[in-house]
């Protein structure tokens, strides 16, 4: 499984872990897909304490311990994290060699 984070989404990710003050060695992020959104699927984030479960995967990005079901990982393998931030937008983007389109907002794609 290669699932990366760029630097700005790793900075992101620790700066949200420090101010809600979670623990740095149990927090780990949950990659994931669902169905919907106006192109087929969509992305999910969440920090989690939580064990990891038997269907999971873990895998490490400069130091961000990040999860993913088997399921999503089919879909998301390959994938980049990034955080943009602008004057338009700010928040988290995926770079996914899997999405054979993806909808304008770029938190939903079509595999």
């Amino acid at each position: 499984m290669s699932i990366t984070l760029s630097e700005s989404a790793t900075r992101e990710i620790k700066k949200i872990i420090t101010e809600n003050s979670l623990p740095n060695t149990d927090t780990r992020l949950r990659v994931g897909v669902k169905g919907g959104g106006c192109s087929g699927f969509t992305y999910l984030l969440d920090l989690t304490e939580e064990p990891i479960g038997d269907e999971d995967e873990e895998v490490e990005s400069n130091g961000v311990k990040i999860v993913i079901d088997q399921k999503s990982l089919l879909y998301l393998s390959g994938a980049e994290i990034d955080f943009m931030e602008n004057t338009l937008q700010r928040g988290f983007t995926f770079k996914n060699p899997n999405a054979t389109s993806s909808c304008g907002c770029g938190h939903s794609f079509q595999a």
